[in-house]
């Protein structure tokens, strides 16, 4: 695992179910969502993690879901919802999106820039919703 403690993750058995999650897939799998789970936690280090939709996702207590994601198949799913994908239309071009889902295939590196610019896009949005 990139994580020093479960303690840095989220708090309690929430974590552990990540790590589950994560641990039962293939290694093509496995590394980009270690990757995006590295991130997250750099971008915003008091993330809670959680299992909703049977995906793994980032939060903020009381004040709302960050980011999903999910191993599929042949791809990546990102769900930052609605606002991240209009936002960010043009990075995001080379990628299949749909209203809250970006897909990133499978072998192919993934724009870590570009996710690290929607996790702060939506780490603001929700900031300001719960204002």
């Amino acid at each position: 695992m990139l994580f020093c403690n479960s303690g840095s993750r989220g708090k309690g058995m929430y974590a552990q179910e990540v790590d589950a999650y994560i641990a039962e897939l293939e290694k093509e799998k496995r590394i980009p969502l270690d990757q995006i789970r590295t991130l997250v936690h750099a971008v915003v280090p008091e993330v809670v993690e959680s299992i909703k939709w049977r995906m793994p996702t980032f939060s903020l207590p009381e004040v709302g879901d960050i980011i999903h994601m999910a191993a599929f198949k042949s791809h990546i799913g990102l769900y930052p919802l609605p606002e991240a994908i209009d936002d960010f239309q043009e990075a995001l071009a080379p990628y299949h999106t749909s209203k809250g889902a970006i897909q990133f295939p499978l072998g192919s590196a993934l724009p870590l820039e570009v996710i690290e610019r929607i996790v702060q896009f939506r780490l603001a949005l929700i900031s300001k919703k719960k204002l």
